[in-house]
């Protein structure tokens, strides 16, 4: 039973509780209008301590469609955290107000910090370079849908895999399944951390390479999860220019991948898809943005226990 649950870490949820997330969610996705009811008389407590469009949106559209309410915030500066106000008072008060909160936070362990203090559920919704749990709902309910399992894929992770949360949370939630592969693709300097490689991969003994460029592997994926590679993130200029092409997805490398790979990316994007492979069927990245409202409709109502 979900009611009442926090979600801080996408293993917080059995693979059962997330197939009872997903289930709901297809029916969400069949009929929509016959669920815009039930969380009349809730209330979501919106808390972005960090700038956010698509999650923000997509948690507000969520309790919206299911007929509750939303207060809350976008910026910290329109709250009393302004004036000094410490993170488990602000939680402890908005819970007098709200029957369930979603949280995003630039530090890493603030929602894990901050979930003893709340008398109602508590969700996620990214903290720093740690986890993003209901991104990666999103994701999997994409990869459910598109692929109709979980196990036996390569997922094949692009960008920046240092300082990506999705890219984290990804990994973590399908090295769950059997039969999973992960490539690594990225340039040395934005390497999965050390703690994703001994924590989970190599402690699980999951199969996965490591290799600088994109058109080397792209023909053995599944899946391909993009994100972008930002200059600043490199030491050395002369290494973005000659790795930066490698990381943009493009008609000419979409032809070398298999008929029914599916490409997915936590957006927003900037160069690294080019909006010719947005035609392409195999561009699942804005249907994954959908999907992410509908998987937090059905974990909304999970948690609340409305139905």
């Amino acid at each position: 039973m979900l009611k009442g649950r926090h979600l801080i870490d996408p293993e917080d949820f059995t693979l059962d509780e997330l197939e009872e997330i997903f289930s709901l969610a297809d029916e969400i996705i069949e009929n929509p209008k016959a669920f815009n009811k039930i969380c009349d008389g809730y209330l979501l407590g919106s808390l972005f301590f960090e700038p956010s469009t698509r999650t923000r949106l997509s948690f507000e559209s969520a309790m919206l469609r299911l007929g509750g309410t939303v207060v809350g915030f976008s910026e910290p500066n329109s709250s009393s955290v302004a004036k000094g106000e410490s993170l488990p008072d602000t939680i402890r008060t908005v819970a007098c107000y709200a029957d369930i909160i979603a949280m995003r936070h630039p530090k890493e362990g603030a929602p894990n910090f901050a979930s003893p203090f709340c008398e109602i559920p508590l969700i996620n919704g990214g903290d720093g370079g740690h986890q993003h749990p209901t991104q990666t709902l999103t994701d999997l309910l994409t990869i459910r849908v598109a692929k109709k399992r979980f196990d036996n894929l390569v997922v094949g992770v692009c960008g920046d895999l240092k300082f990506g949360r999705t890219v984290h949370s990804l990994i973590k939630a399908m090295s769950r399944y059997e039969g999973v592969k992960f490539i690594m693709i990225s340039p040395n300097e934005l390497k999965v951390p050390n703690y994703i490689r001994n924590e989970i991969l190599d402690a699980k003994n999951i199969e996965y390479m490591e290799v600088e460029r994109l058109e080397e592997v792209i023909d053995k994926l599944d899946i391909l999860y993009m994100t972008r590679v930002q200059r600043e993130r490199f030491f050395n200029e002369a290494d973005y220019i000659r790795l930066k092409d490698s990381y943009i997805l493009d008609k000419e490398k979409m032809s070398h991948a298999k008929d029914d790979m599916i490409v997915l990316h936590p957006l927003p994007r900037v160069t690294e898809i080019k909006m010719e492979v947005d035609d392409d069927p195999r561009a699942w990245y804005f249907r994954q943005a959908k999907y992410g409202m509908f998987v937090r409709m059905a974990l909304i109502a999970k948690l609340l226990g409305v139905r």
